[in-house]
């Protein structure tokens, strides 16, 4: 048997040691002489495939047009690397096989700060500060809500000022989310885009979805609290610049012009990486904050 086929015991690379995230797309992920390659045009007379580093990277994002062999779902785990199938620049994410990371430091972090109460609050406040711009003394995370809720109204009237976009106030009806006007829709299609990214992000990490710290309810909690530090900068200018495409009579759907503004902004600004340090930063704030002592016995 080929040893390339197996995969090398000892030829694991840590995450730490690893270059981030590789993007393919509209092609096969197969497995060729032992190796990961990724075949880019198949069945045209010039196909083009390309050898993948897969102990190099810590994550393959597959976006449309792929697939995925068996061979090489195999391989993947056998190294650690994960993959996750995506939308178009990474604006939705569909699946990630559970092919994690060979360090458990993250989720057992977070799993340590989310089981005591008192910590619980002080990361969730340490979000609150994120968002919010400032440490607030309040340590009830009601009021927070209430605080940031105030604040959030004022920014999409500020952001609608800004886009020259009439505001008539956040509506969404869950059961008919097309009943909502062009601004409203395009903030559900953008927030949307921006979970698929924080989905990609806590999952390049091994973090635990379900265990967020505003959050509470949802099985992707701890993405919903990573989509919402980023709100004001990146969900908000997404969807109010693709609105006011759509009202100055843009004939793709508000669907299609928020994606492509999403692509468009998830590359200019690094947004999952960013995403990426941002989740390091938040399971560290008692070091940051220096109250690593507050904690339930």
């Amino acid at each position: 048997m080929l040893k390339g086929r197996l995969g090398l015991e000892t030829a694991r690379v840590p995450h730490a040691d690893r270059h981030g995230l590789i993007w393919l797309e509209r092609g096969e992920l197969c497995v060729v002489d032992g190796c990961l390659h990724f075949v880019a045009g198949k069945d045209s007379l010039t196909p083009h495939i390309l050898q993948v580093p897969h102990q190099a990277v810590s994550m393959i994002l597959l976006g449309p047009g792929s697939s995925v062999t068996h061979d090489a779902l195999r391989l993947l785990a056998r190294h650690g690397t994960l993959m996750a199938a995506v939308g178009q620049d990474g604006v939705r994410t569909y699946t990630a096989p559970p092919l994690l990371p060979d360090r458990s430091d993250v989720a057992r972090r977070q799993a340590e700060l989310w089981g005591a109460p008192r910590r619980r609050v002080s990361v969730a406040r340490h979000m609150y500060a994120l968002r919010l711009g400032e440490v607030l003394p309040h340590r009830d995370l009601d009021t927070l809500r209430g605080i940031e809720g105030a604040r959030v109204k004022a920014i999409y009237r500020l952001m609608a000022e800004k886009y020259g976009i009439d505001w008539d106030g956040r509506h969404y009806d869950r059961n008919n989310p097309l009943a909502a006007d062009i601004p409203n829709q395009a903030i559900n299609h953008a927030a949307t885009a921006v979970q698929g990214a924080a989905a990609i992000a806590v999952q390049s990490l091994a973090a635990i979805p379900q265990l967020g710290f505003i959050h509470e309810d949802s099985g992707q909690a701890f993405v919903l609290d990573i989509a919402d530090l980023f709100r004001d900068t990146v969900t908000l200018q997404i969807a109010f610049s693709a609105a006011q495409k759509a009202l100055a009579g843009h004939t793709d759907s508000i669907d299609r012009l928020v994606r492509r503004e999403a692509s468009t902004v998830f590359r200019k600004q690094s947004v999952i990486p960013a995403m990426i340090d941002k989740i390091k930063q938040v399971l560290r704030t008692e070091e940051i904050d220096g109250v690593g002592d507050d904690r339930d016995s």
